[in-house]
């Protein structure tokens, strides 16, 4: 997979692209707002293969035992999409191991276990 970094190091107009095989595809992360402590929101555009915008969002509250992360990804389902979306078993099934995963990789950066 090539990986491209444009604009800004961190915050607010940061882009993370990327273009690989067709197990990854082809898209672009943009950071649209950054609120240190508080909240990242940022634009995912999936160019290949499926073309598709989110919205995602990762909130930071803290909590007795550090802090609680809650990650939400919204967007627009048109009929292609949802008809994908079934045939693969629901998003949660296609999303939720990639949430999962970069939920585990952020507790061990913020840990400094990585």
């Amino acid at each position: 997979m090539k990986t491209t970094y444009a604009g800004p190091t961190s915050g607010q107009g940061a882009v993370y692209s990327w273009v690989g095989n067709s197990d990854v595809g082809e898209g672009r992360m943009t950071i649209t707002d950054s609120q240190p402590a508080g909240r990242i929101v940022i634009t995912l555009e999936f160019v290949e293969p499926l073309a598709s915008t989110a919205d995602t969002l990762f909130e930071f509250m803290p909590a007795a035992a550090g802090t609680t992360v809650t990650w939400t990804m919204s967007g627009d389902n048109d009929f292609l999409s949802k008809a994908f979306s079934l045939f693969m078993g629901g998003m949660d099934k296609m999303t939720g191991p990639d949430f999962e995963m970069g939920l585990a990789q952020m507790k061990a950066v913020a840990e400094g276990k990585k």
